[in-house]
């Protein structure tokens, strides 16, 4: 069954959480796939994952690249699977696909200092949860680790 774990960010932006989610996806062996609703953001994350951290790598490609069958982490604005990803991250207010069900985990990180941002999540959580979709809600504590809330 799908598991949907929503990321609350209060703390830290979007740029500094993603990376260490995707290693910890790569390193469960799961291909991922990012969804931002922009080209413009997709452009913006594939070049912060080149440079977030001199001394890590986190292989990917956006699928203005053409053929990222073997890439394992795809960028991407639109609801396609091009990998055959196992987890399925949504950024930017991007939507549950409608074929949620063909992943093991869908991850939707929201930023909860921006009140729409925080209406989409939670209508997000809603329909996640009538679809009978296990759902976990998490949340940075003080010292930035990530607590289960619901």
């Amino acid at each position: 069954m799908t598991e949907v774990f929503f990321y609350h960010l209060q703390r830290q932006p979007l740029e500094a959480v993603l990376p260490s989610l995707l290693a910890k996806s790569l390193d469960r062996g799961w291909k991922a796939v990012v969804q931002a609703c922009s080209p413009e953001r997709v452009e913006a994350l594939d070049d912060h994952l080149w440079t977030y951290d001199e001394n890590s790598f986190l292989p990917h490609a956006s699928t203005r690249e053409g053929d990222v069958s073997d890439s394992p982490i795809v960028l991407t604005c639109d609801p396609v699977n091009p990998n055959a990803a196992a987890i399925r991250f949504l950024v930017d207010g991007a939507d549950i696909p409608a074929e949620a069900t063909g992943y093991a985990r869908i991850v939707v990180i929201f930023d909860g200092n921006d009140d729409e941002s925080l209406a989409r999540a939670r209508d997000q959580w809603k329909r996640v949860r009538s679809a009978g979709l296990e759902a976990t809600y998490l949340q940075q504590d003080d010292s930035g680790r990530w607590s289960k809330r619901a």
